[in-house]
Parts: C-alpha cells; sequence; structure tokens
C-alpha cells in the first residue's frame, strides 16, 4: 500500500478518536453487536464492520450504513469490550455532518437541522405555536411555586395525533390536583435526536437555550412523556454542569397512584400489551412502572410479547432516523405490528412519541393491524378518568 494512503487512513482514525470514537479500538470483532442488532431481524446490517473499517480509518462516510443504527443500545449491553457502539457510531457521523454529506435515507436532516435552529422544533412549525395544544385544557404558563414543570417535547406539542398525549397528560395532572405549567414557545427541542445524527453544534445551541430556560424560570422538577427528552435532560444536559430532577409520566403515575391522588377505579376491559422504548427501557432501566399502572387497572388484561424489557424490539425510531424514510419490509415497527396481533392484543400500550407515530404508520398497512389501537398509558388512564 503506497505511503501517502496509510497517512489518509491513520489522520481519518485521528479524526474519528478527536469526534468521540475513541473505543472503537477495543472491538475484537467478536460479532455479538451482529447477532443482536434488531436490523438483522430484516435485512442484513453489519455493526462489526463499522468498526473493523473505523479502526482502521477506512469508514465510508459517503454510504448509508453509518445512518442504519437506531441507537437503540442493544449491541452496546451486550459488548464484552465496552466499545460503546453509539457514542462511536455517533463520532462517524459528527465527520458526515460536518462535511455536509446526508446520503440517500439521510438527506431529511438538512431541512430538519434548519428548522430546529429557527423554530426550535423539526416541523418547520412556528415557535408561537407550541402551546396550541393546550388552549382549553386548564393549563397554566410555569411558576415557580408549582409542583413541576411539564415539557411535553416537539412531537406532543405539534404532532395531530401525538397533541391527544399532552391533553391527556394535561388531564390526568388536573385532576389529580397537580400544580403544574408548561414554558410553551420558550421551550426548545431537547436536541436527544439531533445529537445522535452527528450535530453536536446545535445540539449544544438547543441544551444551552432550554437550560437558561429552566434557570430563569426556576424549574427545578421535569415531568416528560418523551423517553428521549428524558435521556438527555437526566444524562446528557449534566455535562453542562446543571442538575434537574426529571421524571418520565409513567414514573409520575405511579407516584399519583401510590400517594393516593390518583384512583383508577372504573373497568377496562381490554387486552393490552405493552412495548419498551429503547431510551426509557433499555437506556435508563424504567421497565416496572408502566407494567404496575396497567395491572392495577380493573378489569385490564396484561398480556406480554416477545422480546419484552431488555430484550424489547426497537421501533426504528431513534439515531434520528425518526425523520428517516424506511422503505416498506425494512421497518421494525412492522413487526411489532405482527407481535402485537400475535398475542391477540386489543391495544398496544407504550410510552414514547416515536414509537407511536411508527406504530400508527405500520398499522395501517400491516395484516391485522386495523384490529388493535395504539394508545400512550397516559390516554388509558385518561380514558378511566374522563367523564
Amino acid at each position: 500500500m503506497p505511503m501517502e494512503n496509510i497517512a489518509e487512513y491513520k489522520e481519518i482514525v485521528d479524526i474519528i478518536k478527536e469526534k468521540g470514537g475513541e473505543a472503537f479500538k477495543y472491538c475484537y470483532q467478536c460479532g455479538k453487536c451482529d447477532v443482536v442488532c434488531p436490523w438483522n431481524l430484516l435485512i442484513k446490517f453489519s455493526m462489526r464492520k463499522i468498526v473493523r473499517q473505523a479502526v482502521f480509518g477506512m469508514s465510508e462516510i459517503e454510504e448509508e450504513e453509518i445512518w442504519r443504527c437506531t441507537t437503540c443500545g442493544k449491541c452496546v449491553i451486550n459488548c464484552p469490550r465496552d466499545v460503546q457502539q453509539i457514542v462511536s457510531g455517533t463520532a462517524l457521523r459528527r465527520m458526515a455532518t460536518e462535511f455536509g454529506i446526508f446520503p440517500g435515507t439521510a438527506t431529511p436532516i438538512r431541512s430538519i437541522r434548519s428548522s430546529l435552529q429557527a423554530d426550535g422544533n423539526p416541523f418547520y412549525e412556528e415557535r408561537s405555536k407550541r402551546a396550541d395544544w393546550a388552549k382549553d385544557h386548564s393549563v397554566s404558563d410555569f411558576t415557580e411555586d408549582m409542583e413541576i414543570l411539564y415539557f411535553p417535547g416537539c412531537y406532543p406539542s405539534y404532532d395531530p395525533r401525538l397533541k391527544k398525549v399532552a391533553v391527556a397528560t394535561a388531564g390526568i395532572l388536573n385532576k389529580a390536583g397537580v400544580t403544574f405549567g408548561i414554558l410553551g414557545e420558550k421551550e426548545s427541542c431537547c436536541g436527544e435526536s439531533i445529537r445522535k445524527t452527528g450535530d453536536e453544534e446545535l445540539f449544544v445551541q438547543l441544551a444551552k437555550e432550554n437550560i437558561k430556560t429552566f434557570i430563569d424560570n426556576g424549574v427545578k422538577r421535569i415531568l416528560v412523556s418523551s423517553p428521549h427528552c428524558y435521556h438527555t435532560f437526566k444524562n446528557e444536559y449534566p455535562e453542562f454542569m446543571v442538575h434537574f430532577e426529571i421524571v418520565h409520566i409513567t414514573q409520575y403515575l405511579a407516584e399519583l397512584v401510590n400517594d393516593g391522588r390518583l384512583e383508577l377505579k372504573k373497568k377496562y376491559k381490554k387486552k393490552v400489551t405493552y412495548h419498551d422504548p429503547c431510551y426509557l427501557g433499555r437506556h435508563n432501566n424504567i421497565f416496572d412502572e408502566p407494567r404496575n399502572i396497567l395491572r392495577q387497572i380493573p378489569g385490564l388484561k396484561f398480556v406480554e410479547m416477545p422480546y419484552a424489557m431488555e430484550e424489547s424490539l426497537c421501533c426504528g425510531g431513534g439515531g434520528g432516523r425518526i425523520w428517516m424514510d424506511t422503505p416498506k419490509g425494512e421497518r421494525l415497527s412492522d413487526l411489532r405490528i405482527e407481535q402485537a396481533v400475535n398475542v391477540k392484543a386489543e391495544i398496544l400500550a407504550t410510552s414514547c412519541p416515536y414509537c407511536i407515530a411508527n406504530f400508527e404508520d405500520s398499522r395501517l398497512y400491516c395484516k391485522g393491524g386495523e384490529d388493535i389501537e395504539i394508545k400512550d398509558i397516559t390516554e388509558i388512564v385518561w380514558d378511566l378518568l374522563d367523564v
């Protein structure tokens, strides 16, 4: 091999390390990541190959393969060498982002970045409309004397389907007598997903905007609907030397029930299965609270699907893929709908806006999908309380 080529590869290795891919070097090519990766239930995809190429500076950032990872975390928890595939894989995306390379299905990231920079959301919607979902639902602006800030996130704030989750959450909080408020147009996207696409600069911008807003408004405790908001507020914002108490809605529901502020008395005669979102379960070990809530509902028959809890099947929306096009036949959410249908569930419950968005899409054309409803746990609880 010519010496100039070796020098080029070494330079790329150094760049990958600089972007956060130092742990690639620990890989000894056991292939466990490929065995557990959910993509291999549908297509051929090799995280092992991506890691190997990075070790020798032979990464192909022009190819779509580095954008395939959903950051579900299955390879991370099974890796015997702590290669940190998510952090290391994001390093490759940082390189691509800096060079403006967004091949094929990753092309939408360009415009998503622009929307996030301009209006703090990925939908090209005006910032002034962020709190429109709350109109006529007894939701106040947050003040420092309130118990908790409710941070719905982008999808429950703007997406027509997911607004129902925000409305259900507000209804439950009011029913339980919780003093809460929202920040509305002062909020920005939490930045979790754009960070996983490799845009560190934009993530820092969004994080600093939110942190300043939280501090200026005296926020100490934050309630979130999205596991992605939960993860980044709890585990990534502390990089900026701040610490807020972060609570996911499933945890808070359990708290309200245990404290006697919320009573689940009405019967709910439905067969329900539950899908563990990757960023709630595998990344943050919140498995029991959602199931405990469902099991406490009178009349509800709970059934587990295959690939539950730590082994949960990714919906395909993490790592920024919620914004990318995935062809039919390659959608992990299709598999999940099939599994829910196979256990004869009437309702597929979950607790993540990305999962709901993907499942609602897959339900439309999967066999048996028309016979199953997709619901956030808050929607089920609100069905019991809304008279």
